[in-house]
């Protein structure tokens, strides 16, 4: 086809897949491409307006904008600039990246200049919270960094599986951000499995702490979505241990460029280390509260 897409997509994970689909139903075009496959031909069974792509170079010659979401910074930096990257045919074409990975805010920084180096595009650092639950319903948190006037034009896009955009600074700032929102997240869950572990062990239901808790100080969103699964783990884990360790040795290493101490959520990472040489990496990271 020679008409460009509106957008492409790299990486249909369990967070980028709904992403994906969102875009699709609100009427955008989009190119996608995923390692296996399989599930970017389901989304192309969806609608005509999505097409499969071979290769991530084959997105780019197909999207004036690429949106990713992939597991770390190496896959990052392979579907960018590996063989048949994105980087292989946007050479002074001018492509924004939106990425939407978590990665350690100096190495976004690394693979903006790179990409402005080589391709004289824009690289938006763009990470996501609210799980898959909220990919799904379209009320994510993007938290991000890079040009504000870019960000702003692409918010409407965005929309499509974002309830809120909020530019956090340059390039990095992002990803510092969503490294705040991950210690946040862990420690939280942390004490929520040690809380849980206590209830048990005194003979309190815990499965009515969450009742009990609702409106209280003690309450969030993480109260109620994960601490029933701490008791009735899920069949399918949304989100591993093992990608919440990455996210939390990301945060140490930043935290340690910063200067800053951080002596809860270095106890917290402990445990998820444990957890991992236990054989928990790939559980639910609800199932904390077992390792």
């Amino acid at each position: 086809m020679s008409a460009l897409f509106e957008v492409g997509f790299c990486g249909l994970g369990k967070m980028g897949l709904p992403m994906a689909r969102r875009l699709i139903e609100a009427g955008h075009r989009v190119a996608v491409w995923n390692r296996s496959p399989d599930k970017a031909h389901m989304l192309a069974a969806l609608s005509t307006s999505c097409v499969v792509c071979g290769t991530p170079a084959e997105v780019v010659t197909r999207a004036h904008v690429v949106l990713l979401c992939l597991a770390d910074g190496a896959a990052v930096e392979a579907v960018v600039f590996g063989d048949q990257g994105l980087a292989s045919f946007a050479s002074d074409s001018g492509v924004t990246i939106v990425d939407h990975s978590t990665l350690a805010p100096s190495h976004t920084r690394s693979l903006a200049a790179r990409w402005r180096e080589t391709t004289d595009g824009v690289w938006i650092d763009a990470p996501v919270s609210g799980g898959v639950a909220g990919a799904s319903n379209g009320t994510l948190a993007i938290m991000a960094g890079g040009d504000a006037a870019r960000i702003a034009a692409l918010s409407p896009l965005l929309a499509a599986f974002a309830a809120r955009v909020t530019h956090m600074g340059d390039i990095g700032a992002g990803q510092a951000t969503k490294l705040v929102n991950q210690t946040i997240v862990m420690t939280t869950i942390a004490a929520i499995a040690e809380a849980t572990r206590l209830a048990q062990q005194v003979g309190i239901d815990a499965a009515m702490v969450p009742v009990a808790l609702k409106g209280g100080w003690a309450d969030s969103v993480l109260m109620q979505t994960l601490q029933p699964l701490m008791l009735t783990p899920p069949e399918h884990p949304t989100g591993s241990i093992r990608t919440m360790l990455k996210d939390m040795q990301a945060m140490t290493e930043f935290a340690e460029q910063s200067g800053i101490k951080l002596p809860v959520a270095a106890r917290v990472r402990e445990w998820l280390e444990r957890a991992v040489a236990n054989g928990f990496g790939d559980a639910d990271i609800s199932q904390i509260v077992c390792a």
